[in-house]
Order: structure tokens, then C-alpha cells, then sequence
């Protein structure tokens, strides 16, 4: 999607219910943040995934993922969280440096610190973005009525996805005095770069927990299907259904398969060739690359350097 500029684009968005598409009216010079927020998640997605069986590719269909986010699977709990997060995360960036007019730097960052610096700067108005986040990215589950299992398990990752972010605010400094002596020191809050959250969220999908309905009350709950795992946080991954094994091209269930995918010939992890091509076996080709070497600096200033050729072996999946 290229720029939405006009409220007749927030029409033609597909894949957007009917209180997205008010919202998106309602707030049109947000929406680029939110466009560049779902692509964030989506890089973010595939360089997590890179070396696994569902290398969370895409499709020209919706949902962009395929049926692999229709089930209630842990793909569709990461995929959940870090596109909350990465909405979050682009609007955030947008109010800090001065793109938005509904929001700035986070203004309650101010004065002295127990520390004995001075929060002084433009930190993160994270508040905003998470707000922001929360009314665009959970009402498609609140307008179906947060009380299926499905609604809540999303809700839930959504929150998730956020708290990678908010958990993780760090504070940066810049120091000022004689000669660069730290004498006096002025800091701001800053979110994490937006690798860390993925880092943060592939660690929360390795060891998502497994969940069921269950009411306290009249309120219905999600609660670990083993009652000898302890209860999930705010901050885990939570899945309803098994994932399939992801190794066989099944369209109807959203799977691609691993046959072509490239494999590691020497690796005894998921991304080895045994595991990735589920048994198949592999081809091995060879391939001429050619790199940068014997590189010299040139006064003043480049650097030359000589093509180099070398053979290398590449591993495909049957």
C-alpha cells in the first residue's frame, strides 16, 4: 500500500473491518506509521524465522500469512504479537520526531532524576503508541466480542507484543562538562531497537504455553491445558492448537512446505538439512560467488578492492 493521504483510501484497505476503516478516517496522518508498522513486523517475522521450517512467508492473499494465523497455532501468537508491536513501536517513532501532530515527546519525563541526572531530550511517548495500537489492533477481537477462545488468545499475544516493547524502555544519556567530563548528564527514555523485541518475542515463542478456556466466575479466562505449568505472565506467547509439522505443501491449511528451501548440510538444529527437509533428502549444487577482497585505502579517501571467485556448495531441500 503506498501513501494513505486521503479518507478514500482507508476504503479500499483490504483486510480492515468497518471500525478500523472509521478509525483510519479518523486518524489519517497516523495511518503511514501504521502501514510502515506492519511491514517492520513482517521483516521482523522472516528474520526470526529465516532458518526454520515456516520461515513466516507471505502471500499475495489475505491473511498475508495464509491459514497458518487462521489456527490457533503459535505461529499465530508470534504473528499476533509482533505486528501489535510493530504498530506500536512505528507510531511511537513518528511522535518523536515531530511527524504527528496529536502527539510529541513524552512530556512527563521531566526533572531531576534519583539518579542524579537530568531526564531532559525527546523521550518515547510510548503511551501514545501503545494506545494508539490497542483501539486500531485489538478492536477487530473486541467487535466480535472478546469471549471466544480464539478472541481472547489474540487479545492477549497483542498485549504481549506490546510489553516486548514497554518492558524494555531503556535510558539513554548524553554528558556534558569540561573536556567531555561527565559533570552533568542529561537522559531520556528510548524504546529498544526493534531486533531486540523480535529477539524478545522468538524467546516467548519457543516457550509459549499451551492454553483452554476455563471461567472464574462469569468471567471466561485462558488457563495453561497442564495444570502442572505454571500460569503465564502478561508478557508470554500463549496457543490454543498444535502447529502442523510445516513440511509438506498443503495450500488448504496455508503451508508451503520445505521442498527448494535452502538448508545447512553440517547444522543438527532445525535449520540442518536433515530436519528441514523432513527426511527427503537434499540436492547439492555448486555455485561460483564472487566477494571483495584484498581491499586497499587510497589517500584520501576510498577504498579499492579485486573481485574474488570462489566455488561454493548449496543445499536444497528435495
Amino acid at each position: 500500500v503506498g501513501s494513505i493521504s486521503e479518507e478514500e483510501t482507508c476504503e479500499k484497505l483490504k483486510g480492515l473491518i468497518q471500525r478500523q476503516v472509521q478509525m483510519c478516517k479518523r486518524n489519517l496522518e497516523v495511518m503511514d506509521s501504521v502501514r510502515r508498522g506492519a511491514q517492520l513486523a513482517i521483516e521482523e517475522c522472516q528474520y526470526q524465522f529465516r532458518n526454520r521450517r515456516w520461515n513466516c512467508s507471505t502471500l499475495d492473499t489475505l491473511p498475508v500469512f495464509g491459514k497458518v494465523v487462521t489456527q490457533g497455532t503459535r505461529e499465530a501468537a508470534f504473528v499476533y504479537a509482533i505486528s501489535s508491536a510493530g504498530v506500536a513501536f512505528a507510531v511511537t517513532r513518528a511522535c518523536s520526531s515531530g511527524e504527528l501532530d496529536k502527539c510529541g515527546c513524552d512530556r512527563t519525563v521531566q526533572g531531576g532524576s534519583p539518579q542524579g541526572f537530568q531526564w531532559s531530550g525527546c523521550s518515547d511517548n510510548i503511551a501514545y503508541g501503545v494506545a494508539f495500537s490497542q483501539s486500531f489492533v485489538d478492536v477487530r477481537e473486541r467487535s466480535k466480542g472478546a469471549s471466544s477462545n480464539r478472541a481472547l488468545m489474540n487479545l492477549h499475544n497483542n498485549e504481549a507484543g506490546r510489553k516486548a516493547i514497554l518492558n524494555n524502555m531503556r535510558v539513554e544519556c548524553k554528558c556534558h562538562g569540561v573536556s567531555g567530563s561527565c559533570e552533568f548528564k542529561t537522559c531520556w527514555k528510548a524504546m529498544p531497537p526493534f531486533r531486540k523485541v523480535g529477539n524478545i518475542l522468538k524467546e516467548k515463542f519457543d516457550g509459549a504455553t499451551e492454553v483452554e478456556q476455563s471461567e472464574i466466575g462469569s468471567t471466561k479466562v485462558l488457563v495453561p491445558k497442564n495444570s502442572q505449568f505454571k500460569p503465564h505472565t502478561d508478557e508470554d506467547l500463549v496457543y490454543l492448537d498444535s502447529s502442523p509439522d510445516f513440511c509438506d505443501h498443503d495450500l488448504k491449511n496455508g503451508v508451503l512446505g520445505t521442498s527448494g528451501r535452502q538448508c545447512n548440510k553440517t547444522s543438527k538444529a532445525i535449520d540442518g538439512c536433515e530436519l528441514m527437509c523432513c527426511g527427503r533428502g537434499f540436492h547439492t549444487d555448486e555455485v561460483e560467488v564472487v566477494e571483495r577482497c584484498s581491499c586497499k585505502f587510497h589517500w584520501c579517501c576510498s577504498v579499492k578492492c579485486k573481485p574474488c571467485h570462489r566455488m561454493v556448495e548449496i543445499h536444497t531441500c528435495r
